[in-house]
């Protein structure tokens, strides 16, 4: 097969893709880094490392099927899941392996992710089977710090949080939610309105709420700008696969936003 795109071409890499030039060279640094590279005895792969890291961004950009996306590439079905299998730990977003400090903010919300793998997903509140994806970002530079574990998206953001893991990555850190966290510790929330009949809340409780809301606005932002990634839309992957996939994102927004 004749492969259509190449990283060789740099004029296709942010048509297919939506990264520059500039932060897709980037991200291949990192996977050679982390081992990318092909090294010692065996078969060899039949693309570039570059290539191979356009075919997983082209992947998770477009979420073409893998027969689709192997006809770009000029490879067979099985070559360009293997690539993915392969490469997709290697473009993920490093877990926080270190106590945040006290004056760090960070800002956490969850959002579903329509997976194809019943065996993590659930039934949720989209009328499909969802997982739950947790993601956190830096309240000040808002990049993407944490994304934990997929759970089923039937649990709410209470649990998910810290079944996730992603309260782990959080620790020392001061954290903003919406009213859904409910008894998670360390975790700042709005004042709730008060119930029909009780006295409504004091302006200066009103006015605390407006700035948690417009601060807390930069994780939607966040998610919305991870959303335009179609695989987040409707994830065919497997196992881990949504969760390398949300991570991979993360890394690539990041990479975009320190360009």
């Amino acid at each position: 097969m004749e492969q259509v795109i190449s990283a060789d071409r740099p004029e296709w890499v942010p048509v297919f893709t939506g990264v520059s030039v500039r932060v897709f060279r980037k991200l291949v640094r990192i996977v050679a880094r982390r081992g990318g590279e092909q090294t010692g005895t065996g078969r060899r792969w039949g693309l570039s490392l570059a290539d191979r890291v356009l075919l997983v961004a082209v992947y998770y950009r477009t979420n073409l099927t893998f027969r689709q996306v192997a006809l770009l590439f000029g490879i067979s079905k099985s070559a360009a899941n293997r690539v993915v299998d392969h490469l997709a730990p290697l473009l993920a977003l490093a877990p926080v392996t270190r106590e945040h400090g006290p004056d760090t903010v960070l800002i956490v919300d969850g959002t579903l992710v329509p997976t194809h793998d019943r065996g993590m997903s659930a039934s949720s509140k989209n009328y499909r089977y969802s997982v739950t994806m947790q993601v956190v970002i830096d309240a000040n530079t808002r990049l993407v710090v944490a994304v934990g574990e997929p759970t089923p998206g039937n649990r709410n953001d209470c649990r998910a949080y810290t079944d996730s893991g992603v309260d782990e990555q959080c620790r020392g850190a001061n954290v903003l939610a919406d009213g859904g966290y409910q008894g998670n510790p360390g975790v700042i929330m709005p004042y709730r309105q008060p119930r029909k009949g009780q006295p409504p809340l004091p302006q200066w409780k009103e006015d605390l709420n407006t700035v948690h809301k417009s601060v807390r606005a930069r994780v939607e932002h966040a998610l919305a700008h991870m959303k335009s990634w179609n695989i987040l839309r409707n994830c065919r992957r497997t196992r881990d696969g949504v969760w390398h996939a949300t991570r991979g994102i993360a890394q690539m927004r990041n990479l975009s936003m320190t360009a």
